[in-house]
């Protein structure tokens, strides 16, 4: 396809690297030349320095012909009108980042409307509403839920004295009484779709399927089930703190919001009366344990620095906060937060990064099938994707034992009729289920593209 991608910051090159990895033809546009150079110089792209709401620069970037354009600049307005002149111009599809929390869903309904956008996109919001999610279920590492609201994926590392330790997947289902699928793991650097053979060690990162009743049922056979965070402690007063605070406000919980900015905390009071802000260095130990630290649920950092978010979620951790999460953007940190035992890791970028993979997929489905949600696991090595199955699948209703499927692809559960299958061999495929595949390694665009 040929996309265009309008701002280089860190969520623009983030799409650009995915993009290129995926086969699309990629013209990138920025108003600083220095950075236009570098991206062409690292990837194989072509770069237009301009204003990406000149419709001379969006003409020189091939907007006439182009499937898509993703306006990431810093400025929502900017995006919003680079999106609309390049629609009028000939782009099919446009999909514009805002950020502001001043724009309700009300309004932004209207511009979506008005401005014929394909979608807006919040990161910061979509970031708050993981972590809500994760906040939900503490003893998750990470939780994907998927379309239908009663199908969850959650990622759990396994601590020493597990009782998954040493255990085959085989032996599993005899031992636990919760209906439940581990489809993936990551040990080390190597993410696996693991078979009944595979045999669980501690450290392990393990993904598991069912009913978010099951898993919780699971978690407490385990004995790591911890009950919904009541209490949050956040620090730094971002707009991804705004969107959560405000989230758990309305659901009840207590939360602190730590911040060095006056300006910033007097304007997060009147946005949040229910929250409690309190103005101050969040990197002063005095000052966490003063305000609380010793008697929250769970610790979230998500400031502008990853240092300091790892750093004091670290910190937290050992002073016995039962869940920490740091906010890391830096790709190159993620492995020295998990080597410190921070097994919850979110990054605002990425979000938004699967989010419009998953649209470009959908745009490019063929028949048989269509994307309609996409996550990255195990540190991205592994793919989790929904698809609609439709009635000109070529293999509709032939058991799995029939089919040979890929190396490291798994069909780890199907919707049907709002009730969940966890599939074995005698399952098959039908004409309106939702079917969720795993593929570790390797992108899927079509649904038939899992078998060999």
């Amino acid at each position: 396809m040929n996309i265009i991608v309008a701002g280089l910051g860190k969520i623009g090159v983030t799409l650009i690297s995915n993009l290129v990895t995926e086969g699309h033809d990629v013209v990138v546009i920025d108003n600083d030349p220095q950075v236009v150079e570098d991206i062409t110089n690292i990837y194989d792209v072509m770069g237009v320095c301009g204003n990406c709401a000149d419709t001379d620069v969006l003409a020189e970037a091939g907007a006439k012909n182009a499937e898509l354009l993703i306006a990431v600049a810093g400025s929502d307005e900017l995006n919003m009108l680079s999106c609309f002149l390049a629609k009028k111009i000939g782009t099919k599809n446009t999909i514009a980042r805002v950020r502001a929390p001043e724009y309700n869903d009300r309004s932004l309904g209207i511009m979506k409307q008005h401005l014929e956008l394909s979608m807006i996109i919040n990161p910061e919001a979509l970031a708050a509403r993981e972590l809500f999610h994760n906040l939900k279920l503490p003893s998750a590492a990470k939780v994907e839920t998927f379309s239908v609201r009663n199908f969850e994926m959650i990622e759990q590392v396994l601590k020493a004295n597990s009782p998954l330790e040493g255990v085959s997947l085989s032996e599993l289902r005899s031992r636990f009484k919760a209906k439940f699928l581990i489809c993936a793991v990551k040990r080390g650097s190597e993410a696996y779709i693991p078979d009944g053979n595979f045999v669980l060690k501690s450290g392990d990162r393990i993904g598991l399927t069912a009913e978010p009743t099951e898993i919780v049922k699971l978690l407490k056979e385990m004995g790591v089930v911890q009950t919904k965070a009541k209490n949050v402690m956040i620090l730094g007063g971002s707009r991804t703190a705004f969107y959560l605070a405000k989230r758990l406000a309305i659901s009840g919980s207590k939360v602190t919001i730590i911040e060095k900015d006056r300006q910033l905390c007097e304007e997060l009071s009147e946005l949040i009366p229910k929250a409690t802000i309190i103005c101050g260095d969040g990197a002063n130990q005095e000052l966490l344990i003063e305000e609380g630290l010793h008697s929250v649920d769970a610790f979230v950092s998500l400031t502008g620095m990853d240092e300091e978010n790892i750093l004091l979620c670290s910190y937290a951790s050992s002073e016995g906060v039962p869940k920490v999460i740091a906010k890391v953007n830096r790709d190159s940190l993620r492995p020295l937060a998990e080597h410190w035992g921070l097994d919850t890791i979110i990054s605002p970028k990425l979000f938004i990064t699967n989010v419009i993979l998953q649209y470009v997929r959908a745009l490019q489905n063929s028949e048989g099938s269509s994307v309609e949600t996409l996550y990255k696991l195990m540190d991205d090595k592994v793919e989790a994707l929904e698809f609609n199955v439709k009635s000109d699948l070529g293999f509709l209703n032939k058991t799995f034992k029939e089919l040979t499927f890929k190396k490291n692809t798994l069909v780890a559960g199907i919707i049907r009729d709002r009730k969940i299958i966890i599939p074995s061999g005698d399952d098959c495929l039908k004409a309106g289920d939702k079917v969720i595949v795993l593929a570790a390694n390797q992108r899927l665009n079509k649904l038939s593209d899992i078998l060999a």
